[in-house]
């Protein structure tokens, strides 16, 4: 690599220098800032240990001013940890990588309207261009304070008219899973909800009623869960005592899980005795024992949507408060249902 020839003014590395460091454009090096997947690895690596040796730290907040972006998007989540809001962000993160975008994230302890918006606030002083809001939860359209400077997409359905939203079909999905198991001849379907504060939980609980009441079936008060295995497994023991439970809808895998080492421990076989289905088809759930029939939520699209509606947001102006993109979500039917055994059932 050649030797610097020249310093920015006052002593301060320029991106010229940086750009004459590493033998490149100055639009490379502009690119590599911005962290566009566009620039080879090899000369990227060029570019990074010029910054490195001449010191140089990109002027986000001129590249603003003269872009009329900063090139950075906020996240706002809820319970980070858990396995859906963990694999959205994921996907966000790589589908911001692709547009050029960086990512700010406040991940917020509990789903109230003022935690919320004070996370959105947090991020609005950070020198975004726009918010991605993953989990509102609880907080409602005339409650979640959002900026009206800039562009937002959220995935929470209650906010369609008012902001951009993306999800999958958690209706759809829930409603096969029930209407699955109703279809090999069970008589009723038990179902492991999730908490009582998540929008998802909520929609999946829903379809489930709706589905049984369509169908002309009852449906047993539901076991709650926190959407751990650990929740699951205490359901699945409470549901093993009852011999007439033959099949169980899980709202999602992790407490599907738990459901099936608390049925097999009680001595209930999965599917002969009991089926299980799940959602979220999460890796994992092709490779259980038994197998586990689930529904696709795909987290990969759903990141990639938001993405895509913030930076047309972003770089149109465009107004798409009313725009909602709805993900496909599939049933996978896999070992772990089966019709009941003679004269099971309620």
């Amino acid at each position: 690599m050649p030797s610097p020839t020249g310093s920015g003014r006052g002593g301060r590395a320029s991106i010229g220098d940086v750009a004459r460091l590493a033998g490149v454009s100055l639009q490379t090096v502009s690119r590599v800032s911005n962290g566009s997947a566009s620039v080879r690895p090899g000369t990227r690596a060029r570019v990074l240990e010029a910054m490195s040796s001449l010191g140089y730290a990109p002027n986000h907040a001129a590249r603003a001013l003269r872009y009329g972006s900063f090139q950075a998007i906020g996240v706002v989540a809820h319970r980070l940890p858990r396995t859906g809001e963990t694999r959205i962000f994921e996907a966000v993160v790589e589908a911001a990588r692709r547009e050029g975008f960086t990512v700010s994230l406040v991940d917020v302890l509990t789903p109230s309207p003022d935690d919320v918006s004070d996370a959105v606030q947090r991020l609005d002083n950070q020198a975004v261009d726009g918010l991605v809001v993953i989990r509102a939860e609880t907080a409602t359209p005339e409650t979640l304070a959002l900026p009206s400077h800039l562009p937002v997409v959220v995935a929470d359905p209650r906010q369609v008219g008012r902001h951009a939203t993306v999800g999958a079909d958690e209706t759809a999905g829930a409603r096969s899973a029930v209407e699955h198991l109703l279809a090999l001849g069970h008589r009723q379907v038990h179902h492991v909800a999730g908490p009582e504060d998540s929008v998802p939980a909520r929609l999946r609980r829903d379809a489930w009623r709706a589905a049984c009441a369509t169908a002309g079936v009852g449906t047993p008060p539901p076991e709650v869960g926190d959407w751990s295995a650990d929740s699951g497994y205490e359901a699945g023991r409470r549901l093993a005592l009852d011999p007439s439970v033959t099949a169980v809808f899980a709202a999602n895998d992790e407490m599907a899980v738990g459901v099936v080492r608390a049925l097999f421990e009680a001595g209930r076989r999965v599917p002969e005795d009991v089926s299980v289905v799940g959602f979220d088809d999460i890796p994992l759930a092709g490779y259980l024992w038994p197998p586990l029939t689930t529904v696709v939520h795909d987290f990969e699209r759903v990141g990639a949507a938001l993405v895509e509606l913030l930076v047309r947001q972003i770089r149109d102006g465009s107004d798409l408060g009313a725009e909602r993109v709805v993900v496909p979500a599939p049933l996978v039917v896999r070992a772990s249902t089966a019709p009941p055994r003679h004269g099971t059932g309620s």
